[in-house]
């Protein structure tokens, strides 16, 4: 059966968008297959890296002094398959910031406290898999946008990154052992 592997990489690491690349896991943690790893630093993506093209064309560069990051690949031809795995990875980050009484709103795959931005997120196909970035902002000094972080939420970092590695991870086990269980009709 088909499981995710997970890893929270301990060094801090400046995330610019070129870890949103095929194999980005596999060669920076020994990770191969499908694998969702979160690291922590500052975000610096200029739009020569965005793959939002709505965000190229408005110019909108991201910027955060600290970010949780999460890295998700998956070899799957489907990038509609993709998407679903973004949005129900925004979905288990919802559901750990709510367990910590955090007074979150989804819109898509954005999550605001209040009007204040607290996540990116975006999922992109490569030549054979396709590739997700979620980012939770930290600290929010100088951003471009109004936006919240954890710090001031009062979230412990680590803890919720392992609680979101380790609830993807269970709940993609249990997709996959939907897909082998069942007797084809």
């Amino acid at each position: 059966m088909n499981s995710l592997q997970t890893k929270f990489l301990e060094a801090p690491l400046a995330y610019d968008g070129t870890q949103l690349a095929p194999h980005w896991i596999y060669r920076n943690t020994d990770l191969l297959g499908d694998a969702l790893v979160a690291f922590i630093g500052e975000a610096v993506v200029g739009v020569e890296h965005m793959v939002d093209l709505e965000d190229v064309k408005k110019n909108a560069p991201i910027y955060s002094p600290s970010m949780l990051h999460f890295i998700g690949e998956w070899f799957t031809e489907s990038f509609e398959l993709g998407i679903a795995y973004q949005h129900l990875f925004i979905h288990t980050v919802c559901e750990q910031l709510r367990a910590r009484a955090v007074p979150i709103r989804r819109e898509g795959d954005d999550i605001y406290v209040d009007n204040l931005k607290l996540s990116v997120s975006i999922a992109t196909r490569s030549v054979g898999s396709v590739l997700m970035h979620t980012g939770l902002n930290i600290r929010t000094e100088n951003t471009p946008v109004p936006t919240v972080g954890l710090e001031t939420l009062g979230v412990p970092v680590a803890a919720l990154a392992d609680a979101c590695l380790n609830q993807f991870s269970r709940d993609y086990t249990t997709w996959q052992r939907a897909r082998f269980k069942v007797l084809p009709r």
